[in-house]
């Protein structure tokens, strides 16, 4: 069964420039292992709220090394952590 993954960030405007940085940072090549992507505000929360569907977890800690590897050390001062962070095991999926 895939994987899911969340990130949440808080915010104080609904900029998406460090987002989009990072985006175009790792280029358009398919990721490998990645069902699905979402990225978006959740102004309920003030959050920047990211979820990921992975086919398995090695494949997406193996993203995210590329990430942080990639643009970790050009990330500028001011961004912040993830509020939170995790992985769970789907218990269920659907595709149409």
């Amino acid at each position: 069964m895939p994987i899911a993954f969340v990130q949440e960030f808080a915010f104080t405007n609904r900029s998406t420039t460090n987002y989009d940085a990072v985006k175009e940072s790792l280029g358009g090549d398919p990721i490998d292992g990645l069902i699905m992507h979402t990225a978006g505000f959740d102004d309920d929360n003030n959050v920047f709220l990211i979820f990921d569907v992975w086919e398995s977890r090695e494949q997406a800690d193996r993203f995210l090394e590329r990430v942080m590897a990639t643009v970790g050390s050009d990330l500028p001062p001011d961004v912040s952590p993830p509020t939170r962070q995790g992985f769970y095991e789907l218990h269920d999926m659907s595709k149409p």
